[in-house]
């Protein structure tokens, strides 16, 4: 994409029809492509009404050369073969071109069906990905993939809108740096405060240089580790591959000039984050709460961070409030670069490219933001609205803000007037619950775009489900990762709602994550920093995880996928009680330790372990009631079946029973018609009922929420049935559940089980404990 400075006027000079004939034939970026030779590239803004033919050939003429330049500025990036695609896209537009318009015409129409949490599996992946053909190619786009998805309930018809009105307007190649833009003014910042800005910690990390011998220490040396502690975040875990970096250290008050806060935010941060700010606060800290001032100092200097202690009731909102500043704050400074240096490139004398302006990716996306449900994104969009506008009186304009509302927002009448859940429940599953969207924001100065193509977008949110359909997997054709080659900042919100959604989905899009782009995507090769054109992205990508616990799975994409060269800061507080302490109930708690050689053997050991020596147990009529509650749902079918194969009297509930065979469950469950009740985590992450008649309880798995632990056993209390004497609960543990077991009976007690040579734990609680 080349500049055009008089891009806007030209599309303002164009009829409807020849608008239509664009959105037709048009090429890929019709207004401000950058074309060889100079004078095709008014023709394109131009085009008559009978010109299909010349049309036609312009655009394979720049397609050529545009991979004639790609092959020959970046000859490490391997392109698909350009003649198929070049037919592909020929034959969609033609197909297509119809439905397109009548898309944009009727664009606030759809409406957006709420997904049930709980039914998205592996199951659902095809269908979405078939669904995603559909996606229409429109005016000004290369490829109409940075759209939101809106779908109906049964998710049979996905449609994607993109925002390609305003196209030349959030364009960073055509814009250039405005005058009161204050410190970030090309000559105030040379002039006055360059020493100011060589210490931003942007500046710092973008622009330094890797040598090839630290990228090898990286891929296969150690990290070496420090400890630390600090005053509200506890146990701090340092570890870094390189040269030690200097340990950092808490700050008890915060100077905001040292933060390097881009304008407006210093301004607009205090007011936006008022909210949490406690009366107890010193004056002199008027900006972060304990927690934000701690988390932002390792944030603002681009090191990793895993934060397993979020929870939705008490901190959730603050830690958003925390990582959106950082990721608008990034932005808001790398568009500034590339609009600053646009300036000097069009005062400066024509000659040679200089390296100097080397500023960009080699896509423009460099935030990408996963959370869960389209509540989450709708108030990340409203936090970053909040910290662009300056005043009231002073509002940005913002693109497409009524059709996001619309379809990211939740009509609280639809929530069921008696339904009483737990608060944890209530925080999570707020507002609009759909699990599968993506949305593209672009940034430029005062104004924000939503539903931006990912090309031209500057911070992607969305769900792991979102990504997985627009990634698609190995051997399909239409599929699309590009847009991930350069992101320089990754956001893991909420990483244990994945667990509970399709870890899977995680993990497709860690290995899709800064790879080479397989196109150009018309990027200016000569603005593209060495980082990346190096493949080297992934070492300067910083990640932020968040979780409300630790978990070995979630541990692994902070261990294994995370190569920042700044390094990594975990906070590792262990607990020290453990949800027992919850249980209310008076109850014998038995914990049986199984021996596993390995990881991999322990799901055919705990297998083999149940049906041998712990259901004939509970053989017995006398030992109805028994409740086993399954966390994996592949041991969940796995049990079912056996218990169909010995014919025992049992009934099953998962995340797929519908609400009918639920209820029918429950019932024979409580009048004692089906011995045993196969449950699995996940219906009871999803829909939290109280299963009444329990008197006898299995644990076939620790919980993966510690909370849950208490939550089920309290749950014998709601039969008053005067057996309590006779209630009993067995949990099934091994050496590698060390985390989950912590988390139940505390750290010195999992010392103990794990070293004892007894298999065998009691304890005991309730009000006589």
């Amino acid at each position: 994409m080349g500049k055009r400075r008089g891009g806007r006027e030209l599309l303002r000079s164009l009829s409807k029809r020849q608008k239509k004939h664009l959105r037709e034939f048009g090429e890929e970026h019709p207004f401000y492509d950058k074309v060889s030779g100079g004078p095709e590239a008014t023709q394109i803004c131009e085009l008559s009404e009978n010109s299909d033919k010349s049309s036609a050939e312009s655009d394979s003429e720049t397609e050529v050369e545009q991979v004639s330049v790609y092959h020959k500025l970046l000859a490490t990036l391997k392109a698909s073969p350009e003649s198929e695609s070049e037919e592909e896209e020929d034959e969609s537009e033609s197909e297509e071109a119809g439905e397109s318009e009548a898309e944009m015409d009727s664009e606030g129409s759809q409406e957006t069906g709420e997904a049930d949490g709980g039914e998205e599996d592996k199951n659902d992946v095809p269908e979405q990905e078939e669904a995603t053909d559909t996606a229409e190619q429109t005016l000004g786009q290369e490829q109409a993939d940075g759209a939101d998805t809106s779908c109906d309930p049964s998710r049979e018809v996905i449609e994607e809108f993109t925002d390609v009105k305003h196209e030349s307007e959030f364009s960073l190649e055509t814009n250039f740096m405005e005058e009161e833009s204050g410190d970030c003014n090309a000559d105030k910042r040379d002039s006055n405060s360059s020493q100011a800005f060589s210490e931003d910690p942007f500046k710092q990390h973008m622009d330094k240089e890797l040598e090839e011998k630290e990228v090898e220490k990286m891929s296969t040396l150690p990290k070496t580790s420090s400890q630390s502690k600090w005053p509200r975040l506890g146990q701090l875990t340092f570890s870094s591959t390189l040269e030690k970096h200097k340990t950092l250290k808490a700050d008890k008050e915060v100077d905001v000039k040292q933060l390097y806060l881009h304008k407006p935010l210093e301004s607009t941060w205090p007011k936006v984050n008022k909210q949490y700010l406690s009366s107890m606060n010193k004056p002199s800290d008027p900006f972060f709460t304990p927690l934000q001032r701690e988390l932002f100092c390792i944030m603002n200097t681009y090191r990793d961070l895993f934060y397993p202690e979020r929870n939705a009731l008490t901190n959730g909102e603050e830690i958003q409030h925390a990582y959106c500043l950082h990721a608008l704050n990034h932005v808001l400074k790398a568009n500034a670069q590339v609009l600053s240096n646009n300036a000097k490139r069009r005062d400066q004398k024509p000659g040679p490219d200089n390296d100097d302006y080397r500023d960009q990716g080699l896509t423009r996306p460099k935030v990408l933001m996963i959370v869960p449900f389209r509540e989450c994104a709708l108030r990340i969009v409203h936090i970053f609205i909040s910290l662009l506008e300056v005043n009231e009186k002073r509002k940005i304009d913002v693109s497409n803000k009524k059709r996001f509302k619309g379809e990211f927002g939740f009509d609280p009448e639809e929530k069921p007037p008696n339904l009483k859940r737990p608060e944890d429940y209530e925080a999570v599953f707020a507002g609009n619950i759909d699990d599968h969207f993506r949305i593209g924001v672009a940034i430029l100065q005062k104004s924000m775009r939503l539903y931006a193509p990912f090309y031209s977008s500057d911070i992607i949110i969305a769900s792991p489900l979102g990504m997985r359909t627009i990634i698609g997997a190995e051997g399909e054709k239409k599929r699309d990762f590009d847009f991930l080659s350069s992101i320089e900042i990754l956001i893991i919100d909420q990483a244990d709602i994945y667990l509970m959604q399709n870890w899977e989905h995680v993990l497709h899009l860690m290995k899709h994550i800064n790879l080479l782009p397989l196109e150009p995507h018309g990027v200016d090769f000569s603005r593209v920093r060495m980082l990346n054109l190096n493949n080297w992205s992934k070492y300067y990508r910083q990640t932020l995880l968040f979780s409300a616990l630790q978990d070995p799975q979630i541990n692994s994409i902070f261990n294994k996928h995370c190569f920042n060269y700044m390094g990594q800061v975990a906070v590792r507080n262990v607990p020290l009680s453990g949800s027992i302490s919850h249980v209310v109930v008076q109850l014998p708690h038995v914990f049986r330790r199984l021996e596993a050689e390995n990881i991999t053997s322990v799901i055919e050991t705990r297998f083999q372990f149940f049906i041998n020596k712990v259901l004939p147990e509970y053989r017995d009529a006398i030992m109805s009631h028994t409740l086993i509650y399954v966390p994996s749902y592949f041991d969940y079918v796995r049990l079912r079946n056996y218990f169909k194969k010995e014919d025992l009297n049992f009934t099953h509930i998962c995340e797929y029973t519908k609400k009918g065979g639920v209820c029918r469950a429950r019932r024979f469950f409580l009048k004692g018609e089906k011995q045993f009740l196969l449950l699995t985590e996940r219906f009871h992450f999803y829909k939290r009922y109280v299963i009444k008649g329990i008197r006898n309880l299995i644990f076939y798995e620790l919980p993966t929420y510690s909370h849950f632990y208490s939550e089920i056993c309290n749950m014998m209390k709601a039969t008053d049935n005067g057996a309590d004497a006779t209630w009993t609960c067995t949990v099934l543990y091994s050496k590698y559940d060390a985390q989950k077991l912590a988390a139940v009976v505390g750290i010195d007690r999992t010392a103990q089980m794990l070293q004892s040579k007894k298999d065998v734990h009691l304890f005991v609680t309730g009000e006589n404990e």
